[in-house]
């Protein structure tokens, strides 16, 4: 005979048994997830900047978390369409060409900083040591680029060049070099191979050229350390978002509220882990739409089109 009490208890049962029978059926079906993430550093200082991560991860949703470094932004971009990616961190530049080109990527957190912003700038660097005050000094100089996909290394360049009348880089420039990583572009300007280099910058202590610094990457021609003051910044564009961490969207919903809540809780359960990712300069993560990235995603088709004018 069954009372209420009783009703209830089994509803209860029936619906934590039903609960866990949901989290093994993606257990079994995804026994493995792949988290890639764009090559802002060379690869070994990304794989040292997420392992931890995707250790944590692999911790709190009990199934595999595969690191995978893309050779560059596009391969990011071609894995999650493919489906052969499931977990991505993109640039702002990166995920608008995603979504553009019909890439099954939802964004779910974004990076806070440390004073509660959510974005960064597009900076141009030059040497100290230069006479170049100002980028329409260096017209004719060789210029370093990111990647075609990277935000603050090719897409914001190009629109703040156009901004200051210089409407084709390849032609205005002595020589364009595409460097395939923000810590490239950064070698090649201290080598001497371009005379300007653009990067991504959030403040002195949050940059590619501070993290560099720290890692005794730059050097100078005699062998001793470069420093942050060896390098000037001409140019800073307004603030660019950050980029999203994105999972594909034919997850399983309770996967993908499993894989949100890991990375919420992460700067608390994993502290280390969460602070490696941005040697410390990040307080945590918020929540993240598609809507954040609208302006981005305009920015975008803005380039499509002066590329589409320039080969008209």
């Amino acid at each position: 005979m069954f009372d209420r009490r009783s009703l209830i208890i089994g509803t209860g049962l029936l619906a934590l048994t039903a609960s866990g029978a949901f989290a093994q059926d993606w257990k079994a079906k995804y026994p493995e997830l792949v988290f890639a993430l764009v090559p802002a550093e060379n690869a070994s200082g990304v794989s040292e900047r997420y392992a931890p991560l995707a250790e944590y991860l692999s911790k709190e949703l009990g199934v595999k978390v595969t690191l995978r470094i893309a050779n560059d932004y596009a391969a990011v971009i071609e894995g999650q369409k493919a489906g052969n990616i499931h977990l991505a961190y993109y640039g702002p530049a990166s995920y608008a060409r995603a979504y553009i080109n019909g890439v099954k990527t939802e964004p779910f957190a974004i990076e806070v900083n440390e004073d509660g912003t959510k974005g960064y700038h597009s900076v141009f660097y030059v040497k100290k040591d230069s006479p170049y005050q100002k980028i329409e000094d260096l017209k004719g100089k060789n210029l370093g680029l990111v990647d075609p996909n990277s935000t603050s290394g090719n897409n914001v360049p190009r629109f703040e060049l156009d901004k200051m009348g210089i409407t084709d880089a390849d032609t205005d420039f002595g020589k364009v070099v595409v460097t395939g990583s923000h810590e490239n572009a950064m070698l090649v300007l201290a080598q001497g191979t371009v005379d300007v280099a653009a990067n991504q910058w959030t403040s002195d202590d949050d940059s590619t050229l501070a993290q560099m610094i720290h890692k005794g990457m730059l050097k100078n021609a005699d062998g001793s350390s470069m420093k942050k003051d060896d390098f000037r910044i001409v140019h800073k564009s307004a603030q660019i978002i950050n980029g999203p961490y994105a999972y594909n969207s034919d997850l399983p919903e309770d996967l993908k509220a499993a894989i949100s809540k890991a990375f919420f809780d992460g700067p608390t359960k994993d502290k280390a882990a969460f602070e490696r990712l941005s040697d410390g300069q990040k307080k945590g993560f918020n929540p993240a739409t598609t809507k954040d990235w609208d302006g981005t995603i305009d920015l975008i088709k803005f380039v499509d089109n002066l590329r589409k004018k320039k080969a008209s």
